[in-house]
């Protein structure tokens, strides 16, 4: 499909998530009240790479993922931090599992090393397949909010990118 036909990521079923979020944890015996920071969201731009992204969390080698710091002040939302959770989301918004982040770094995009794209677990896992894919991903989501962007923005204060490495802790048959 081309990038420009691509369908946007539907709404996440807010009501689904909210169910799985709570047997999480009932499971963990974890009160609402003290429950860590959450938040319901898909990987990637559109529901074709949501759900790519989605199986190879759930089948493949993917535990780590990277954005833009900037997207984080443009929507309004705070940078995750380690022992937040994420319910992912399939491209239909469909929650499917539970991710733990387990760090939060941030660095430019010439910094990130083998190690990181290897765990972000997509294409071959070369560092220069995730420069590539990944620079593609920018350039295209930040045209579609009016700007340019390059990775020599990813050197300047609030441009740099965040990295977050994860494990599945539900549901269970997943977690490791």
């Amino acid at each position: 499909m081309a990038e420009n036909t691509m369908q946007p990521l539907p709404p996440v079923n807010a009501e689904a998530a909210a169910t799985m979020w709570a047997d999480y944890l009932a499971s963990r015996s974890i009160d609402a009240q003290n429950a860590p920071h959450h938040v319901a969201e898909s990987f990637g731009d559109h529901p074709a790479l949501a759900d790519e992204l989605l199986n190879e969390i759930l089948h493949g080698t993917k535990r780590a993922t990277s954005s833009l710091a900037c997207d984080y002040d443009d929507c309004n939302e705070r940078v995750p931090r380690p022992e937040d959770h994420c319910i992912i989301c399939d491209g239909a918004g469909e929650p499917r599992a539970i991710l733990r982040i387990i760090s939060v770094d941030r660095a430019s995009f010439f910094e990130v090393d083998a190690q990181f794209a290897a765990a972000e677990g997509e294409g071959d896992l070369s560092l220069a397949s995730w420069q590539r894919e990944h620079e593609k991903f920018w350039r295209r989501t930040q045209k579609a909010m009016g700007r340019d962007w390059s990775p020599e923005d990813t050197r300047l204060p609030g441009g740099e990118l965040i990295l977050e490495r994860f494990e599945i802790c539900w549901p269970a048959r997943f977690a490791g």
